[in-house]
């Protein structure tokens, strides 16, 4: 019987623009190859936009993400955002090159119960863009918050930057699960299981055998990540 292991939600927030970044990227793709025996660990690297003003412009960068890595700071009493940054299901945040912390808290992690979440029915929809069908399990909290929100997140397996300017001028930089959108699904409520046809946008010439979908239910406002799942989309072809 294959060892049932435990999904952990790893983000990275990282910048071309900054140079203490490049190793944490490595440590992501690292973490990627799935090192941990107990976890399966299944990484989000957010490229934020605060970094663009100092001479290099991050292609993959969103103020989205900015906006949801200050929310996390919002939560954790942070006095200000940085990066690298990496947080783990939602409860522990580090410096994003720490592998010593990580390993500390994907060990947390393993430990703690998660609502099944699957998608399946993966394919091209009649408007050009990905459909799935996505199921979630009950939401048994009864200590915690009596809803949660359910995300699914769009992500490049592989992305790749040559830097002209700013504090990586001249680096080839690389990148794993960088995502080019996230949707927010619905609202679990205690007690309650979710199933439904979610239809998500793609950028114009998405290469649909570089991407990876990843479905996840986290308590409101940047809380605990309390289930996740990812699927290659190659691996449905």
């Amino acid at each position: 019987m294959p060892e049932v292991r435990t999904p952990v939600l790893v983000e990275l927030f990282t910048s071309e623009g900054c140079s203490s970044c490049p190793p944490a990227d490595q440590l992501l793709e690292a973490l990627d190859r799935q090192p941990t025996a107990g976890a399966e660990l299944i990484v989000l690297s957010e490229h934020v936009d605060y970094w663009n003003h100092i001479g290099w412009k991050d292609p993959y960068s969103r103020h989205f993400f900015s906006d949801r890595q200050n929310g996390y700071a919002r939560r954790f009493g942070l006095d200000s955002v940085y990066t690298p940054q990496m947080l783990v299901d939602g409860s522990a945040q580090f410096v994003g090159s720490d592998s010593t912390k990580a390993a500390m808290a994907f060990a947390s992690a393993e430990r703690k119960p998660k609502i099944p979440v699957r998608l399946s029915r993966i394919g091209r929809d009649a408007s050009g863009g990905l459909q799935a069908y996505l199921e979630v399990g009950k939401l048994q909290s009864p200590q915690g918050w009596s809803e949660a929100e359910v995300y699914i997140a769009v992500a490049l397996n592989r992305a790749e930057s040559q830097v002209s300017s700013g504090e990586n001028a001249g680096r080839r930089l690389a990148h794993t699960a960088v995502v080019r959108s996230l949707t927010r699904i619905g609202v679990l409520r205690q007690g309650h299981t979710m199933t439904r046809d979610v239809h998500l946008k793609l950028e114009s010439g998405a290469d649909l055998n570089n991407l990876r979908l990843i479905g996840f239910v986290q308590e409101p406002r940047q809380g605990r990540v309390l289930g996740a799942t990812i699927v290659r989309f190659a691996s449905q072809n």
